[in-house]
């Protein structure tokens, strides 16, 4: 580039011929004194080394010789100051290349480094030449290093040192040298043209700006070095980082044409520490809605808070997208898992809040909370120093009271308790390297639609996905796999969740989990769980619950999933009087389509459990059709069955349940609400007992006869046919599973008796 050439710009001032009005005696202002008419300087019309020049003689402690014409000064232009000089007679001087920096106005700009390194002149008659550089970058080759203030400049030279001398100079020449430290054609601007010092103390922030100002399509080029920004900064074009940058922690840089991990990573040259700015811009721009985080694996040694990296805000409601790479903690103590033993009371009147808590201020929020009458997944989702209160992610079924707690703080890969609020926050196609150290997601408080999809969640140490609050309101999970850390271990013995929710309208679908204590605990309702294969087999062991639903009226669909030596779990243990006092009870689930299977399992073994923690409670609304319920290499009593720990269901208040068109193999009694029964009646008797146990689901009662029908003709003990029918009467036999058929005599013969379980 030569700006002579592509943009006309004069750089070459005129020659001593000219007249030597031109050249000042001073710095070359306006005003300044020249060297027309001077007796000790004349124009030399020819001379053997120089054709035409100056002969001046030095009178002063320092002779000046400067252009009174002004030489611009541009951002990213550089130019070379030239003087060809020899001594004639007298002391021999010291020779320099000087200017004077003037900004708008005429202004001086101070500060500036005017003088390059004098040279001397040690023979007569030689000819010296002397060349200094001026530009605005601080480049190695740059003698003069400017800056962008300066517009404009007076150069010329200085002659140093004794008196007397008396010299001859060549006409000055000044020319654009850009080339020197540019491409011919370029398609890129250095912030050091426009003033970057890259030395990671001085603020390159408004270089950063200025370059990209200027680029206008071009890419920014951040040359090497360390380049502190100790402000915001955004830069609207392609940036390429060949050197890194620093920043505060609340200065955010916004890379708007290259929004992605790697270019982050370019920036600041830490996987980690560009992860956590890239963050910090997604939710702090408008340009962009997702980060990329371009198929790089990002190696984390701590946990990562979320909102500590965006620290200017606590809430966000804008959809924010991260996408496509890899987390993966690597070893070091901060992933040690926080535990702290406190004393605590609770009372069924504050069921979400524990009072009069020892030593509040240690117990950070996000600990699991665990102690005798805690029911299971339930975490700090804020506390209260100054009231000595913790607030309960969920109410504790038992622990009315005054006891210790044990309060556990898993450390997770992403932490989103940080934020107050943060809604429509999605991930995908990442991949959550746990490594048996670390967590993997916790959620924010409050929030809704967060969303994971594609994701991989391998070998979390503690959890995958949890949430200490509301901020799984509408959370959906969509082809994620999970594999847990414990695949070594008997189910019975494994602590690993892979998800915890708490709010409604959460939404699982077509997921695979792997061998976790628990697949996934919804404390909410309105929930859907659809195409989904959780396997907790292997190792032998008391299989564990795949999926537990922990509200009574939970209204939650089940479809189409792949439940794998595991069971589906329904409790009331989010209940701190948990005994039945109105509602609709159990209520509102739908087991349809799905397949189970089991292994090398106990007798007892069963896929559907109920599990009351209080008296008095039914079901009110059930549907289990559909499904293929299996058993290999043993032979299972039942599909459903009550956890009678605490109390067994009210049998007589069931109510809606449906069990039809399921597939049972290996399955000692099959169940079936309305269950048909067939009946022969091979002596005649007035009253013909029909007995309903053991295929009535959870053993229930024959509580209504839905009809009776005929399989052939009713007669007498003489084999003479009778045209009668029976009256039906519910409830009979010691186990009020009996139907008692009474006709107006005795009779014999085939029927078929259907018979409900629920009113």
């Amino acid at each position: 580039m030569n700006k002579a050439i592509t943009d006309g710009v004069q750089f070459m001032p005129a020659a001593f011929e000219a007249g030597l009005g031109n050249w000042s005696r001073g710095d070359g202002v306006p005003g300044s004194d020249s060297y027309h008419n001077v007796a000790t300087a004349a124009y030399v019309p020819a001379d053997q080394d120089f054709g035409g020049c100056l002969e001046l003689q030095k009178t002063e402690g320092v002779q000046k010789l400067r252009y009174k014409g002004q030489t611009p000064i541009l951002p990213g232009c550089y130019i070379r100051v030239t003087a060809r000089i020899k001594a004639m007679s007298g002391n021999l001087p010291s020779v320099r290349i000087a200017g004077w920096a003037g900004s708008a106005g005429s202004v001086h700009v101070e500060g500036l480094p005017e003088t390059d390194v004098a040279v001397p002149l040690t023979a007569y008659g030689s000819v010296v030449e002397v060349s200094t550089i001026i530009g605005s970058g601080n480049r190695p080759g740059v003698d003069l290093v400017w800056g962008t203030e300066p517009i404009y400049g007076h150069f010329g030279i200085d002659l140093t040192g004794q008196n007397g001398a008396v010299v001859r100079i060549d006409d000055i020449r000044i020319e654009d040298v850009t080339q020197v430290f540019y491409r011919d054609l370029m398609n890129w601007v250095d912030v050091r043209d426009y003033g970057a010092v890259g030395d990671g103390i001085t603020d390159d922030s408004a270089a950063f700006e200025a370059a990209d100002a200027a680029a206008d399509g071009k890419r920014v080029l951040v040359s090497k070095g360390i380049y502190y920004l100790g402000s915001s900064v955004t830069l609207e074009n392609r940036v390429q980082f060949e050197g890194n940058v620093i920043m505060p922690d609340n200065a955010i840089l916004s890379l708007t044409r290259d929004f992605h991990l790697p270019a982050y990573i370019d920036a600041f040259g830490n996987e980690e520490l560009a992860f956590r700015k890239a963050v910090q811009s997604l939710l702090n721009n408008s340009d962009h809605e997702g980060l990329d985080l371009g198929g790089r694996r990002v190696s984390v040694t701590s946990p990562i808070d979320m909102q500590a990296a965006v620290n200017n805000r606590t809430t966000f409601a804008q959809r924010r997208h991260i996408r496509n790479g890899q987390l993966r903690a690597e070893g070091g103590p901060a992933w040690e898992n926080d535990v702290v033993t406190s004393q605590a009371s609770y009372t069924a009147s504050k069921p979400f809040t524990l009072t009069n808590v020892i030593n509040v201020a240690n117990i950070p929020v996000g600990s699991l909370v665990e102690a005798n009458g805690v029911g299971r997944e339930i975490y700090v989702r804020d506390r209260n120093v100054a009231a000595q209160q913790i607030t309960l992610s969920q109410p504790l079924s038992d622990a009315v009271g005054t006891q210790n707690y044990t309060f556990t703080r898993f450390k997770y890969l992403l932490d989103f308790s940080g934020f107050d609020k943060l809604t429509y926050f999605s991930m995908s196609d990442i991949e959550f390297q746990c490594n048996n150290m670390a967590s993997g997601v916790l959620m924010p408080p409050l929030g809704g639609i967060f969303q994971f999809r594609d994701c991989f969640f391998n070998r979390p140490q503690d959890r995958a996905i949890t949430s200490h609050g509301s901020g799984c309101q509408g959370m959906l999970v969509d082809r994620c796999n999970f594999e847990s850390p414990e695949n070594g271990l008997a189910a019975q013995d494994r602590t690993v969740v892979a998800i915890t929710a708490n709010a409604n309208d959460v939404k699982l679908r077509d997921n695979r989990a792997s061998q976790f204590r628990h697949f996934a605990v919804l404390s909410g309702s309105n929930n859907v769980v659809t195409g989904n294969h959780f396997f907790q087999g292997s190792m032998g062991g008391v299989r564990t619950a795949g999926l537990v639903l922990a509200l009574r009226a939970c209204n939650t669909t089940i479809t189409g999933n792949y439940v794998d030596n595991c069971f589906i779990e329904w409790t009331n243990e989010r209940e701190p009087e948990p005994d039945y006092t109105g509602g609709f009870g159990f209520a509102g689930v739908s087991i349809t389509d799905n397949v189970f299977l089991a292994g090398g399992v106990a007798s007892w073994f069963s896929f559907i459990v109920i599990k009351p923690y209080g008296t008095g409670h039914f079901i009110n609304g059930l549907n289990v059709s559909g499904n293929t319920f299996r058993c290999v290499d043993a032979v299972m009593n039942r599909i459903e069955r009550v956890d009678t720990s605490y109390a067994n269901l009210e049998i007589g208040q069931m109510r809606k349940l449906y069990f039809s068109n399921n597939t049972h193999h290996n399955v000692e009694y099959p169940t079936h609400n309305p269950l048909t029964v067939k009946h022969s009646q091979n002596t005649a008797a007035q009253t013909w007992q029909v007995e309903c146990a053991p295929h009535l689901p959870f053993n229930g009662y024959a509580q209504n006869v839905d009809g009776v029908a005929l399989r052939g003709r009713i007669a007498n003990a003489s084999n003479a046919a009778q045209y009668v029918s029976p009256h039906a009467f519910e409830q009979k036999g010691p186990n009020r599973s009996q139907v008692h058929l009474v006709w107006p005599s005795s009779v014999k013969g085939d029927v078929n008796v259907q018979v409900r379980m629920d009113k």
